[in-house]
């Protein structure tokens, strides 16, 4: 299986292992940091901070006032799928303030996950356009938090104004097989014909 800007690593003796970079994305708390820990088969990298007074009127915190850290760099994880081939995955800052890095994480990108939060589906719009406009192949997860509403796939698309191919799921960012099954959507979707 060989992947498109994927890095490829042989020894003698070894098959080639194919590295995949993906990206998980979204708004301010919609659960990348979560996700990343979730499936990935190493301690995570985190850069996560505590949120002070001066975020307040900088960031919004509708809908998210739990939240008490913020990602303000990366998150980083792995898994191997099996003998070749081996995910990187990099979770995206949400708030904009900090979205000067997404040009540096999506450099080598294969595809990415954007991760919705029903309770704040707008915070979307911006992550969908960003990879809209460079061609990154994306799908949409939808997190289902116990306190949000619930919709369904086509209602998210119809919100979100997606093309009928990109593929919208629910997902429990917190649960390692809900997250491998939204990872194998994104590399089928990758992998099809038409992107």
């Amino acid at each position: 299986m060989v992947f498109a800007n994927s890095d490829s690593y042989a020894s003698p003796g070894l098959r080639s292992l194919q590295a995949v970079k993906l990206l998980i994305a979204g708004g301010f708390g919609a659960g990348k940091t979560t996700m990343v820990g979730a499936v990935s088969e190493i301690v995570p990298l985190r850069t996560e901070e505590q949120i002070t007074e001066l975020s307040i009127g900088v960031d919004d915190l509708v809908g998210v006032e739990h939240k008490t850290t913020t990602t303000v760099a990366l998150d980083f994880g792995r898994i191997t799928i099996d003998s070749s081939l081996v995910l990187y995955l990099f979770g995206t800052p949400g708030q904009d303030r900090f979205w000067f890095m997404w040009d540096e994480l999506t450099n080598g990108a294969l595809g990415a996950v954007v991760l919705a939060d029903t309770r704040r589906l707008e915070d979307c719009f911006a992550p969908v356009d960003y990879f809209e406009s460079r061609g990154v192949p994306f799908l949409v997860a939808v997190n289902c938090f116990d306190s949000a509403d619930v919709y369904y796939e086509d209602e998210i698309r119809v919100a979100l104004d997606l093309p009928t191919d990109v593929p919208v799921v629910l997902c429990d960012a917190r649960a390692r097989a809900s997250v491998k099954s939204v990872l194998i959507c994104l590399l089928e979707y990758i992998m099809s014909a038409d992107v």
